[in-house]
């Protein structure tokens, strides 16, 4: 059977960014306080003691539990859903960014010197200096990733006047920062 892609019919952009840590509350606490994100709602305990549920519909452990879920919003981007699993043979190091499964998620701000200025006030640690883009396609972008006390590593991004690309092209990427 052939198949042909092409777009999702309805499909309008990113929902949530979801992602499991090994203490919820301590990185509700962390977006909360550090980033300013708002917690909306919570759910859990999920499990299946007896049934193939999880492995099913999540692809984990049949007998994996998630302990809980926390859902907030970070101002004017996508949502985050936090996961606190417990589950046989689970792994508990945080991806790098170069493994399969990697990953991190980026922060617009307005002034890349202030933000920076204000994870340095806060003891959260940075990966060198903020990264200047010249040239290319994302020259105009500011760049900085940092870490989450669990391990993770997050991002600022910042191209207050746009990047280079919006000169070649009608298309634009979803900013928060002009919407």
């Amino acid at each position: 059977m052939e198949s042909s892609y092409g777009a999702m019919p309805g499909l309008k952009g990113v929902d949530h960014v979801g992602f499991t840590v090994p203490d919820l509350e301590q990185a509700v606490t962390f977006f909360e306080t550090v980033l300013g994100c708002q917690t909306i709602y919570r759910l859990g305990p999920f499990k299946d003691d007896d049934g193939d549920w999880m492995r099913e519909h999540l692809n984990v452990d049949p007998r994996a539990e998630i302990t809980a879920i926390a859902i907030l919003r970070c101002y004017n981007g996508s949502n985050l859903e936090i996961f606190e699993y417990n589950a046989p043979k689970q792994h508990s190091s945080q991806p790098k960014n170069s493994d399969i499964g990697g990953h991190h998620i980026a922060f617009y701000v307005t002034d890349m010197n202030k933000a920076v200025r204000y994870l340095q006030e806060n003891g959260i640690p940075l990966l060198g200096e903020p990264t200047v883009m010249e040239t290319g396609p994302s020259a105009g972008e500011s760049w900085v990733y940092f870490m989450t006390p669990w391990g993770m590593q997050l991002e600022l991004v910042s191209y207050p006047q746009g990047k280079a690309y919006e000169k070649t092209t009608s298309l634009r990427l979803f900013s928060p920062a002009f919407s």
